[in-house]
């Protein structure tokens, strides 16, 4: 069977996108299929997977699968690239609503390259003694550090993943630094088991946990923030309203870019 496909990256989280709207190609049980697609050596090489499917209410559903072929938790930057892919397709305008495994998610096409993605509410965070865990669409762990670029991502990353609090449903994890007016984000990201370039729900964990840490963190109402981030792959920003021990009204906005397009031969 021939697939089309095109290749997507968001701040170099890369992706493999197929238009699935007519259910031709792949399904949630594939998995060995779309593990070799994404394998770099003998595939098309991606940190994930996206089907943009047709979904009866929405614009389209968002259908991802991290590298080792299994359906995962919500990608944020993955999110971003199938809403870029859907308005390149013409499937959507400037906005969009879609459906995606955490829920509804609103979109905003500010250019063909900048997107901006509306994520879930997160109204539970835990505090530990070095370490913040939430769920901005995928679990996050997330822990500070005075330099990032001097850590061993993979090999700090998995001692937490693969702890045993951790290591049957996993985590992602993620080292910060704040530095002056932005965040520096590294992380190790389950399902790909491996650190990537950027992490979209991984960025947006760590502007939470960067707010909760500081000072404005014991207020009740913050109307709205902005933060910039920079990860290795190029630089985002999270905007997000705070009351009552809620984060509302958060957006990951970022690059979204096409990067090639072709056709992949699968053996069925």
């Amino acid at each position: 069977m021939d697939i089309p496909f095109y290749k997507y990256q968001g701040t170099g989280n890369d992706f493999v996108v197929i238009d699935n709207r007519e259910g031709s190609f792949l399904t949630r049980k594939d998995h060995d299929i779309i593990e070799k697609i994404c394998d770099r050596r003998f595939g098309v090489g991606a940190d994930g997977l996206m089907l943009l499917q047709h979904q009866e209410g929405y614009d389209f559903e968002m259908v991802y699968f991290n590298a080792d072929g299994y359906e995962g938790s919500m990608c944020g930057n993955g999110g971003r690239c199938i809403v870029a892919f859907a308005y390149f397709l013409g499937v959507i305008g400037e906005t969009c609503r879609f459906i995606a495994v955490d829920g509804p998610h609103d979109a905003r096409v500010i250019s063909s390259r900048w997107i901006e993605l509306k994520m879930v509410d997160v109204d539970k965070v835990e505090k530990g003694t070095d370490f913040y865990f939430l769920d901005t669409g995928s679990p996050h762990y997330v822990t500070f550090s005075p330099d990032v670029a001097a850590l061993d991502v993979v090999t700090e990353g998995k001692n937490i993943r693969y702890s045993d609090r951790f290591k049957e449903e996993g985590t992602n994890v993620n080292f910060v630094q704040a530095k002056g007016n932005e965040l520096i984000v590294a992380t190790y990201e389950r399902g790909v088991e491996d650190e990537t370039l950027s992490c979209g729900t991984g960025v947006t964990a760590a502007a939470l946990a960067d707010f909760l840490r500081g000072e404005e963190g014991k207020g009740e109402v913050l109307k709205g923030r902005e933060i910039g981030i920079r990860a290795k792959g190029g630089e985002l920003k999270v905007k997000f309203a705070y009351n009552n021990n809620t984060f509302k009204d958060i957006w990951l906005c970022g690059p979204a870019t096409q990067v090639f397009q072709g056709e992949i031969t699968i053996d069925i």
